[in-house]
């Protein structure tokens, strides 16, 4: 179990508290300029992959600190205990194992003292097997993967993210319960050449089920109540619905309840991905994630990517008080990623609550948020670069091209690099002058102008650089912020891997739509009431 502890009570917290307050009036251009060696000190190198964090606000006094508070927190008594399959998920009684997922035969994880893998490869087995089938088939051209949140958002970015891997049938994927979403993806669809991947550990997620059986109804129509069985597979723990809906056993693949949601993708509820990309790339999906698996375990803290990128989330979160943080990949085909790790991240962190259920007395999971560079250069980044609060960024990049286009490329990891000193260096006053004056503008107009093309720099990033956009380095990329995630909450003193905050809406939305249906009037507030007679109203 994890140690009982307030991290934010420990000794470390108030030397960091100390050397932020003597970083106060400095930069990190200055710290370049006063440290030669800045860069080869502050940055963590991989096999595919370099991590620098030298443009944070940190130096070696700072690190030093941070790993010191983790130590000192437990975070590797804790991953210790993650590791061997304790029920960390405290409130649920559950272990959190999904690293047993991305596991090879010869590696002992145990729930409870009983083996998983033998059971963990058998399922990918049936599954792969299942997926390479579906891609060899013909008579199906498109595949629908109806989900929400871990059972979409993971595998729909993976499938983006690997599209040019991609040479099976086409994926969709659909997960709002907006009836728009359903239709637009089966417009343009035949119903004898689709399949729907059904994904709900439970079978009865509202949104999900009600997807599914419209689903079911299209096809129905078009092909037959006996072509169902055929045109529907499964992702659940609950067989017994499955089969009354009209899929077989065999086409359903289950997991078990120490895999999370959001921490799903690497077993059957990333079967999309594998018809989509093929058993081959999962695997070595599969390998890059086990790959920093094996890094988070065994390389010290000072050198561990996972808990230093934790750690300097922690000091930014903690210590500065930045309100939010800015994922910016540069890579169109990851245009998917800030989504997908606002889940991972918020839904884990995004709590109030400790681990002995006080509430806390600081602030936790800073707001996730991004967009794909350049695209974002041309939206949000004003507000990053001159906006009146600092939001720290990570930038995602790639060294190979992305595309046939060695043109695209250089100029896309051009912007990548360029906005990471431009967020350090930004522009003084005097520098915006100069270059007013050699422009040949008046003194009035410099004046008067000079102000608004200030930028103030300092704004701290990291910057992750793989070698290629490979199954490996996503499997890599997704798994090094899942740890990031876990230490984080480690020393935030909550439990990551619950999500109670997602129920509340979920049970009154149950009580609305009875009354949106004719049913009895429950008890609300007035603007509650309002809206619910505004929406029955006869038109």
């Amino acid at each position: 179990m994890l140690t009982k502890m307030n991290p934010m009570a420990l000794p470390a917290v108030e030397r960091l508290r100390d050397l932020k307050s003597a970083w106060e009036g400095k930069t990190v251009a200055g710290a370049f300029e006063a440290d030669a060696e800045r860069f080869n000190r502050l940055h963590i190198e991989l096999p595919g992959l370099l991590f620098d964090y030298s443009k944070q606000r940190v130096d070696s006094e700072v690190m030093s600190a941070l790993v010191e508070w983790a130590q000192a927190a437990g975070v590797a008594e804790a991953r210790d205990a993650q590791f061997a399959g304790q029920p960390i998920n405290a409130t649920e009684g559950r272990a959190v194992l999904h690293m047993a997922l991305r596991g090879e035969s010869g590696d002992d994880f145990q729930v409870e003292g009983v083996p998983v893998m033998p059971e963990v490869l058998a399922v990918r087995e049936r599954m792969l097997r299942f997926a390479d089938a579906v891609r060899a088939d013909a008579a199906i051209t498109d595949v629908v993967n109806i989900g929400i949140g871990g059972s979409d958002l993971g595998p729909e970015m993976v499938v983006r993210a690997l599209r040019r891997s991609c040479a099976g049938p086409r994926v969709h994927f659909v997960s709002n319960v907006d009836g728009a979403h359903l239709e637009s993806v089966l417009e343009g669809l035949d119903p004898a050449k689709t399949l729907f991947i059904v994904v709900s550990k439970t079978f009865t997620t509202q949104e999900t089920m009600t997807n599914a059986q419209a689903a079911r109804q299209w096809v129905a129509e078009a092909e037959g109540e006996a072509a169902v069985a055929q045109h529907f597979a499964a992702v659940s723990s609950n067989v017994p619905l499955a089969a009354e809906f009209g899929i077989s056993e065999e086409r359903v693949f289950g997991f078990s309840d120490w895999v999370g949601g959001r921490y799903s993708l690497w077993g059957p509820v990333g079967l999309a991905i594998a018809v989509a990309a093929g058993s081959d790339a999962f695997k070595e999906l599969l390998r890059g994630a086990r790959d920093m698996d094996h890094h988070f375990q065994q390389a010290p803290m000072e050198a561990n990517a996972p808990v230093i990128a934790a750690l300097i989330g922690c000091w930014n979160v903690n210590f500065w008080e930045f309100p939010s943080h800015a994922v910016l990949c540069y890579a169109q085909d990851l245009s998917r990623f800030a989504a997908y790790l606002q889940q991972a991240d918020m839904e884990s962190n995004g709590k109030s609550i400790d681990r002995e259920g006080q509430r806390v007395k600081h602030a936790t999971g800073p707001v996730v948020w991004g967009e794909a560079g350049t695209n974002g250069q041309h939206a949000f980044y004003q507000l990053l670069h001159q906006g009146t609060a600092v939001h720290p960024a990570d930038l995602v990049a790639f060294k190979s091209p992305l595309s046939r286009s060695e043109d695209h490329h250089r100029k896309l990891l051009a912007n990548a690099i360029a906005q990471a000193e431009a967020f350090m260096k930004g522009k003084s006053r005097a520098d915006v002058e100069a270059s007013m004056r050699a422009q040949g503008r008046s003194e009035e107009e410099i004046a008067r102008i000079a102000p608004h093309r200030v930028f103030e720099g300092n704004r701290p990033t990291s910057f992750f650089l793989f070698d290629a956009l490979t199954p490996h380095a996503v499997g890599q990329l997704i798994a090094l912020h899942e740890h990031r995630i876990f230490v984080q909450g480690v020393l935030w003193n909550i439990l990551s891997f619950d999500q109670w905050g997602v129920e509340l809406g979920k049970e009154l939305a149950s009580s609305v739509l009875s009354e949106l249906e004719g049913g009895p009037t429950a008890s609300h507030d007035a603007s509650t009431a309002a809206l619910i007679a505004a929406c029955t109203e006869q038109h």
